[in-house]
């Protein structure tokens, strides 16, 4: 017990700090991608789409599970400070208190992961959205002037 009392708290805010980069990379290098993206470049709707949306699932992954990671934490650490209150046999309402506040700035910390990569994925998607749109009109362009081209 510990050894999950002295690493636990390093343990996981190591897991969301690894989270929060992997998050950070991936929306970065999707900015930089949709700034160069040319929907012309692309012949078909999905070859687009593939584009577009690779590397979304790791921000929505992030930001799906960053709090129960966070959470898994605070059932840690309130299980720590029980096992400790049941080892001492006596029964501080401080002690209770501060275990229990300490144990829940994990959770704290997952939502604050999530919250923002929610937010990213989010804002990317729309991203997406707005570049299949443009490739959509550029295709119906394309096809309104072949067709009359041929009329005439």
């Amino acid at each position: 017990m510990d050894i999950l009392k002295n690493y636990l708290d390093i343990s996981v805010f190591s897991i969301l700090g690894l989270m929060l980069f992997i998050a950070t990379w991936f929306v970065i290098e999707r900015l930089l991608f949709f700034k160069q993206v040319k929907v012309t470049d692309y012949s078909h709707f999905d070859l687009l789409t593939i584009d577009l949306t690779k590397n979304l699932t790791y921000i929505s992954t992030v930001g799906a599970n960053a709090p129960y990671v966070g959470l898994l934490g605070t059932v840690l650490g309130i299980l720590i400070t029980f096992f400790d209150l049941g080892t001492t046999k006596t029964i501080d309402t401080g002690q209770i208190m501060v275990g229990l506040a300490l144990a829940l700035k994990a959770t704290a910390g997952g939502i604050a992961l999530a919250i923002p990569s929610i937010v990213a994925y989010n804002a990317l998607m729309r991203k997406v959205e707005v570049q299949q749109a443009k490739f959509r009109a550029h295709q119906d362009l394309h096809q309104n002037s072949i067709s009359g081209k041929n009329d005439q």
